[in-house]
């Protein structure tokens, strides 16, 4: 099970007008997750990135079955249940808080947020879509109210298949997100300087 772990970084949450809650990778730190936010319009933010428990999230990948990755994925969504709360009281209203992530964490980050839909502040997707051997439309309630979503992804990619950003970007539309996807031919699987102008221009304008 994840122990929380909670590294920060900009405003003082006290201080605080927004928050940006960061979720690093597969075999990533929180601190390099953080790093991304210096390409960020970020005034006002204050910036917090769980630590995964031996730098992973969940053991298998995202396109397994959910209870191969048990009891690893329940216990992020938990930790991530825990710190939206502790978020909201300190005064931080849903809209303006924002959540981004990247490869594992961008699935972890949709799964999150597709499980508790609400008017968020906006959600970045790097190369990640909903969890599951298939799509469990029953897990996924609420109504995103206009939050803009962001999803870039290359094509291939040699973890997450363009089928299910496809289908990520269907459920969230259906939830009322304003999702915008971008398909990148050929694209490493790492985060592109588009991508980042491309976050910035939608979601931190």
């Amino acid at each position: 099970m994840h122990s929380k772990n909670i590294i920060t970084a900009g405003k003082d949450i006290s201080e605080a007008k927004k928050v940006l809650v960061l979720l690093h990778g597969r075999g990533g730190k929180a601190q390099d997750i953080l790093s991304l936010a210096d390409h960020f319009l970020l005034d006002d933010f204050a910036l917090l990135a769980p630590q995964a428990t031996n730098n992973s999230w969940y053991p298998y990948s995202f396109l397994a079955p959910p209870a191969q990755n048990e009891p690893w994925l329940s216990s992020a969504i938990g930790i991530l249940n825990d710190l939206l709360e502790e978020i909201k009281t300190n005064g931080i209203a849903s809209e303006n808080i924002y959540f981004a992530g990247f490869s594992q964490g961008a699935c972890l980050t949709a799964e999150f947020v597709a499980q508790n839909a609400a008017r968020l502040g906006g959600v970045i997707l790097y190369t990640g879509g909903l969890i599951g051997d298939k799509i469990f439309a029953e897990n996924y309630k609420g109504d995103f109210a206009g939050t803009p979503v962001f999803i870039g992804t290359g094509n291939p990619d040699a973890h997450v298949p363009v089928e299910r950003v496809s289908e990520t970007a269907k459920i969230m539309e259906k939830m009322n997100a304003e999702v915008t996807v971008k398909v990148y031919e050929n694209k490493p699987h790492s985060i592109s300087q588009d991508e980042i102008e491309t976050a910035n221009k939608l979601i931190f304008k």
